[in-house]
């Protein structure tokens, strides 16, 4: 019998060839559907965060901030975290390392450097006075263990996502949160290059331009004075040895 233009068997249930074609029609479209592990968010700021960060940054330090977002996400899905705005998550992540980009002032540590960079986009974006600070405590924090932890959840998940992209030197507390999958997903995606070794480059290139690029004790200041005393710093070696590597 005919019913709403389908063939139906006499029990009123889809043929089995046609459950079949079905079947197959939706497995066509959900392979159709992009990765949501490596998925980064369709709004106008992630789009002008892009816009701004890809051009100054070099390829290796660029996918570093996109991991770190994409590892952040996960750790919030671990923590059952929803308590933050998933714009201003990528907008802090992806820009929690352009204090170290070339076209730079350099007269600030990179972290405040690239908070201060980072707030005065979002402003001219039209984000609010609240949600930029937000955002700028996020970045001036996110190498600063113990503190990062206490600012709430958008500084958490920034921290978060930076530590599980070095694998575990900088602190292995997430790196559960990250399956064997999802890692190799995102590194096929946006592959390392490098990154330790590229962004250590950065950050002592930047420290070095001024002394207060490298304040004592701060994390600039130790990549400077491990570089000049062995060519390399206690961070690279530890890398080597890590769960994703260099």
């Amino acid at each position: 019998m005919h019913r709403h233009g389908k063939i139906l068997s006499k029990s009123g249930k889809l043929a089995t060839h046609q459950v079949r074609a079905l079947r197959a029609t939706l497995e066509g479209m959900t392979e159709l559907l992009p990765d949501p592990v490596i998925a980064l968010p369709a709004t106008p700021l992630a789009d002008a965060v892009l816009d701004v960060v890809r051009p100054l940054e070099s390829q290796s330090v660029f996918n570093h901030s996109v991991r770190s977002y994409l590892f952040a996400r996960l750790v919030a899905d671990r923590l059952a975290e929803s308590d933050f705005d998933d714009d201003l998550l990528f907008a802090a992540c992806v820009m929690h390392d352009i204090g170290v980009a070339p076209d730079g002032p350099h007269v600030e540590r990179f972290e405040v450097e690239g908070a201060d960079r980072a707030a005065g986009f979002l402003a001219k974006q039209g984000i609010s006075a609240a949600d930029a600070d937000e955002v700028w405590q996020a970045i001036a924090l996110h190498t600063s263990a113990g503190i990062a932890e206490r600012r709430g959840p958008l500084c958490v998940l920034v921290r978060a996502g930076v530590s599980v992209d070095f694998g575990g030197p900088v602190g292995a507390e997430y790196l559960e949160a990250v399956t064997d999958e999802q890692g190799a997903a995102i590194h096929a995606a946006y592959p390392r290059l490098e990154m330790v070794r590229s962004l250590t480059d950065a950050i002592v290139a930047q420290a070095a331009k001024n002394p207060k690029n490298a304040p004592v004790p701060s994390v600039p200041a130790d990549f400077l004075r491990e570089r000049e005393a062995d060519g390399e710093t206690r961070l690279e070696r530890a890398s080597r040895a890590s769960r994703w590597g260099i």
